[in-house]
């Protein structure tokens, strides 16, 4: 089985900054695409950023210019750099991994719990 686990989150004033990170572990040959998706109440979830092994990435365009994704493939790490942030940005963030459990076992998607990201004004 393959956990997905966020941190980061918290509570922040407009025009701060937080880093969130999302680590897999157990049962994890390989990763491929990883991605930031956010919701906030009565909301959709919708992509934040995504990043490729390769380390191509992918940013919504309210968040370009603001949030940098990035990964570390050797310690199976993503993390999300989000600065100015702004009270739109509440949500609660979650981690999203293609992973491969074995060399020939295929991609299987997963998600993590969710960490609160809370912007006042």
């Amino acid at each position: 089985q393959v956990q997905l686990v966020e941190s980061g989150g918290g509570l922040v004033q407009a025009g701060g900054s937080l880093r969130l990170s999302c680590a897999a572990s157990g049962s994890v040959f390989s990763i491929n695409t990883m991605g930031w998706y956010r919701q906030a109440p009565g909301n959709q979830r919708e992509l934040v950023a995504s990043i490729t092994r390769g380390a191509r990435t992918n940013y919504a365009d309210s968040v370009s210019g603001r949030f940098t994704i990035s990964r570390d493939n050797a310690k199976n790490t993503m993390y999300l750099q989000m600065n100015n942030l702004k009270p739109r940005n509440t949500a609660v963030y979650y981690c999203s991994a293609q992973v491969a459990a074995t060399w020939n076992s295929g991609w299987s998607d997963y998600w993590g719990q969710g960490t609160q990201v809370t912007v006042s004004s």
